[in-house]
């Protein structure tokens, strides 16, 4: 039942038993309740009157305002505040409502209980202020007993607390959409926990603490995939330790498919309709509301449909780069002397342009996508071997002026191959890269290359980065037409045609990448 100041009016139908006199936990976050009000009289017999009352087990801090001034920069510092008692007449005849406007148009505060309480009815009409003003009740000193004021708070608190569930809800079910998009574009299976444990502490607008766990089928162990907080260490774990006191809390999400709500922590389960089944611990600071139940429901699915659309676009990828790689083990199938090369160059290749991209060059076209793509790209460079004469390809010294151009004929016959490839795959893809890199590795920057002659920028970048790799991989390695040459001298070649063969730019990051490759010149790279 309610412990309040004795009733005297017949309306506690207003109030129920969440509000009570008695004690509450000392943990408990009290309801702000500011009082503005130039007599400090007033202020006095409102404290007297709100002394020990506890709406919800929460109970109320008192601030004191004495001016519309003041009131307005402790409701700017206190946001959170959820009635205000708001005299009319202070420092001048409107300060009351001028505040009013100020609260509500300058502190975009909409969420707040705003009761006027005027000791003059006469200079503010009721009427005209209900009216005018985003005020919630209009109240005279003089009708204010103890009881009344008791049921005017309650009241208030009430309708704040269902408008702040509203905006919660309401910023949550917004974070779930921008978050869960947000998702959709992460690249591993750990970025996606990641993003996930972000997440659901944003939708419930508190920090979280938690650990998220996959279990790809009834058989299997969880997997830690992300932990945060407290649980941090776990992450370090290819799986959880049975014996670790969470793994009975997770294990009952998967054992009974549903999510397990607890006083000190929650296991949200989320089914996948890849097969793949997460569990969710975290440790909310506070106890969840039905709202944020709510919310919890909608935040699964729509991970759900994350993860789902995640592992498609990995298994898309996976089927791209197997792809590739078929193409060029067709490629070097018929030359054993090159079968490290093209692995040589992939390596080289990603690490110049990333380092290119540190470097600030390109930023235009050294995209995250681009640099995800090219280094699996360039093993596509030489493809077009595959229609190659073994006499020519195979033949030690150097080619006559006709075996010359047989041989010259891979850069465009790979670039076809690709090109109608890629036509299959939408946007930027390994395949696309591939394509420009078996056309354009072998141009010139001054123009004297093949097969088209560009020059400078007008040769895709990802042939450039590709041409200077691939020379020096050659030099460096034996060859029927070449012994390997020493390092020092393959990088001086390099340095040589700077400018001339090979990009500028390119050549710098290139040469960067291979003294971090090498400890000195001599020595063989790093594996």
């Amino acid at each position: 039942m309610i412990d309040a100041p004795p009733q005297d009016n017949g309306q506690d139908w207003l109030v129920d038993d969440t509000a009570t006199g008695c004690g509450t936990p000392a943990q408990a976050t009290p309801w702000r309740v500011l009082i503005v009000d130039d007599e400090p009289d007033v202020h006095k017999v409102t404290r007297l009157s709100l002394r020990d009352i506890h709406y919800k087990n929460r109970p109320l801090e008192l601030l004191h305002a004495y001016s519309g001034a003041e009131g307005f920069h402790l409701l700017r510092a206190h946001p959170d505040t959820a009635l205000v008692l708001l005299d009319v007449v202070m420092e001048s005849d409107h300060a009351g409502l001028l505040l009013v406007r100020r609260i509500r148009e300058e502190l975009n505060n909409h969420l707040v209980r705003i009761v006027l309480r005027t000791g003059q009815p006469g200079q503010a009409p009721e009427q005209e202020v209900i009216l005018g003003y985003d005020i919630n009740d209009y109240k005279a000193k003089t009708e204010l007993s103890a009881q009344r004021l008791f049921t005017t708070v309650i009241a208030s608190l009430r309708a704040y607390e269902s408008l702040l569930s509203i905006e919660r809800s309401r910023q949550g079910l917004s974070q779930i959409l921008d978050g869960s998009s947000n998702l959709y574009q992460q690249h591993s299976l750990r970025e996606f926990a990641s993003g996930v444990l972000g997440l659901v502490g944003a939708v419930l607008d508190v920090g979280t603490q938690g650990i998220l766990c996959l279990r790809e089928d009834a058989r299997s162990a969880p997997q830690v995939l992300g932990a945060t907080g407290r649980f941090s260490d776990l992450e370090q774990q290819a799986q959880l330790d049975p014996k670790n006191p969470l793994y009975p809390q997770i294990q009952a999400a998967f054992k009974h498919r549903a999510s397990q709500h607890q006083p000190s922590h929650e296991v949200l389960y989320i089914p996948t309709q890849a097969s793949h089944e997460f569990a969710l611990y975290f440790t909310p600071p506070r106890p969840l509301t039905e709202v944020d139940k709510g919310l919890l429901e909608v935040f699964c699915s729509r991970i759900s449909a994350a993860f789902d659309n995640l592992n498609h676009h990995l298994q898309m990828e996976r089927a791209q780069e197997a792809t590739v790689v078929a193409l060029a083990d067709l490629a070097e199938y018929r030359d054993n002397d090159t079968g490290e090369h093209v692995l040589r160059v992939r390596h080289w290749t990603d690490r110049t342009a990333r380092r290119l991209a540190e470097l600030g060059h390109y930023t235009d076209e050294l995209t995250p996508r681009f640099l995800d793509l090219v280094g699996m790209a360039s093993i596509l460079h030489d493809v077009g071997k595959v229609a190659t004469p073994d006499d020519v390809l195979f033949k030690p010294g150097q080619h006559d002026a006709e075996q010359q151009e047989v041989m010259r004929q891979h850069a465009l016959i790979g670039a076809s191959i690709l090109e109608r490839a890629a036509q299959m795959v939408p946007g930027q893809s390994y395949l696309s890269l591939g394509a420009e890199i078996a056309r354009g590795h072998h141009e010139h920057f001054d123009g004297q290359g093949y097969p088209d002659g560009l020059k400078g920028t007008a040769i895709p970048l990802a042939a450039r980065i590709v041409s200077v790799v691939d020379v020096c991989d050659a030099l460096l390695h034996k060859r029927p037409y070449k012994e390997p040459w020493p390092l020092e001298q393959a990088l001086d070649f390099i340095r040589q045609h700077s400018g001339s063969q090979f990009d500028p730019l390119v050549v710098q990051a290139f040469l960067d990448v291979m003294e971090q490759e090498y400890t000195s010149y001599s020595q063989e790279p790093k594996p």
